[in-house]
């Protein structure tokens, strides 16, 4: 190909990532998006348990069982030719972790909100690491077919709440059993919602004749009181500040219902950004242009194939060409690796993949190579992009196998789940194992995990620590001597000591009492 057909090839590429609270629509959108796509033919709402119609997204047992999202996924597919990479991410904030790395490898973000009750806690984090990175936000407003909140309180609340502005692309006309419609204030026409079919208004907007008969009287007033709100005192649709992740575009409708999700896919399409440059670790970066391969491993997955026991690198392309069989330098190492299988998603479904390009994810089968956030390239001298994030565990549980003849379905178990970044590993100087969480939920998945997919059933005594300090540049005998009742010391799986505590108290008074022990934190080791 050539620079120019290259070029054209990647703005093709969109990649993004749906954040909200649990149970805000998440799910529920990306099945809709799929179905729009043709990636799937019926869509699976999260809450059908009783028939075995799952979410597409959804690929875990235990995310059938429960109804939630436990883990992200992948999905690409193709739309109005344009090349769509979805990432669903567990709202829950006890797999927190996995959604922040999710959100390092995408180009822009839609925020999903539940009409009825606004912006909530998740939303709020998950808002901010956007906010952060500069990703371009769009801002799905999901449930108008119940009852929701003030439709100009939900705009003010993005600004009052997150600081961003917010401009209404799409507007509805009523809600709950009034729900009657939206306004697509671009197109300048109204989806109607039992009818469904599209009306087409005249130079005069809502304020004209067509929507007299069709509309209740009610929701007509208020339709045409909101819109000259809008005009009045709303933002426009800046294409530019949305690029620049300062204007949030706003649109409504019901995931559920598939109602105001094409006319949302549609525009975007037009608004989000295609595959930029990205920065590396030395403060450089990498156009999407150059020709040489570079990329970077953002989760690892085991298991999703049971029947095989394999385990997938989901790996974003930054530039050049992936060709299967290609021959590539993991930076970390420093060795050569033949890439000779991978796969594009969905879900827990894969396709051989022959070649890629940047924008394009592709899952690369691992035999225990990768770790998150490793670059490989084919540069003649090894890059590393930007470090992903990592998150101090806040609970501590003693794990080992209940049954010792299980011992090494275990120990692989373990391994397989601490090199996904489901779980953070340590082990103590007795080599028993210790494992550490950011939320009770993680603890659950773990067991489930290790139980149903590793068939070993284990033992878990939760330990009285929610505070984790790396040691360093102190020596061990050092150390040793300064443990007390109240500290318990474990290593990383990189065999890095650290040292446990109950509380920030019991950290500070052990600080004052040992100056001697240089203690620091996971974003400082």
């Amino acid at each position: 190909m050539t620079r120019e057909e290259t070029a054209a090839q990647i703005s093709r590429r969109r990649i993004f990532g749906i954040i909200s609270h649990p149970d805000a629509g998440k799910t529920t959108l990306t099945e809709k998006l799929l179905l729009h796509g043709g990636a799937i033919r019926e869509a699976g709402t999260v809450k059908a348990r009783k028939n075995a119609k799952f979410a597409t997204s959804d690929w875990m047992e235990i995310e059938k069982q429960r109804g939630i999202s436990v883990t992200s996924s992948v999905m690409q597919f193709e739309y109005e030719g344009k090349v769509i990479s979805i990432m669903d991410t567990p709202g829950h904030n006890d797999f927190g972790e996995d959604t922040y790395r999710i959100l390092t490898s995408v180009d822009s973000a839609v925020m999903v909100i539940d009409a009825a009750k606004g912006i909530e806690a998740q939303t709020k984090k998950l808002f901010a690491v956007c906010k952060m990175r500069g990703i371009p936000v769009f801002t799905f407003m999901n449930k108008l077919d119940r009852e929701a909140k003030d439709f100009l309180e939900l705009l003010s609340e993005l600004e009052d709440i997150l600081g961003m502005p917010a401009a209404a692309v799409t507007w509805p006309i009523g809600c709950g059993l009034n729900f009657q419609g939206i306004y697509n204030i671009l197109r300048n026409e109204v989806y109607l919602y039992r009818e469904k079919t599209t009306l087409k208004l005249g130079p005069d907007g809502v304020f004209g004749p067509e929507l007299e008969d069709i509309i209740t009287i009610n929701n007509l007033r208020a339709l045409r009181d909101q819109i000259e709100l809008l005009e009045g005192a709303g933002y426009p649709v800046d294409p530019e500040a949305i690029s620049a992740g300062e204007l949030t575009p706003v649109f409504f409708g019901s995931a559920l219902a598939d109602f105001g999700v094409t006319a949302f896919l549609e525009h975007f399409l037009e608004m989000s950004p295609a595959p930029g440059p990205r920065k590396l670790a030395d403060g450089g970066e990498v156009d999407p242009l150059d020709p040489a391969f570079s990329g970077f491993v953002f989760k690892i997955q085991a298991n999703m194939n049971p029947a095989h026991r394999d385990r997938l690198a989901f790996f974003r392309i930054c530039s050049g060409t992936y060709t299967h069989g290609m021959t590539v330098t993991l930076s970390r190492t420093g060795k050569p690796i033949k890439l000779s299988q991978s796969t594009q998603l969905m879900a827990n479904e894969r396709e051989n993949v022959q070649t890629a390009i940047t924008g394009d994810i592709i899952g690369i089968y691992d035999t225990g190579n990768f770790q998150i956030g490793d670059t490989l390239c084919t540069t003649k001298e090894p890059i590393f992009f930007e470090p992903l994030p990592t998150f101090p565990p806040e609970l501590f549980a003693k794990v080992s196998a209940k049954d010792s003849m299980k011992a090494k379905q275990f120990n692989k178990g373990v391994e397989q789940l601490a090199q996904e970044g489901a779980i953070q590993v340590y082990h103590n100087e007795y080599n028993e194992v210790v494992i550490g969480a950011v939320g009770q939920l993680q603890f659950e998945v773990f067991k489930y995990r290790i139980e149903n997919e590793y068939n070993a059933p284990l033992r878990m005594d939760e330990l009285d620590y929610s505070v984790a300090q790396w040691i360093k540049d102190t020596d061990m005998e050092t150390v040793k001597r300064c443990l007390d009742s109240r500290t318990m010391l474990v290593f990383d799986r990189f065999d890095r000591p650290l040292l446990l505590f109950p509380n920030q108290f019991t950290l500070n008074f052990y600080r004052e009492r040992f100056p001697d022990v240089k203690l620091v934190d996971a974003t400082e080791i």
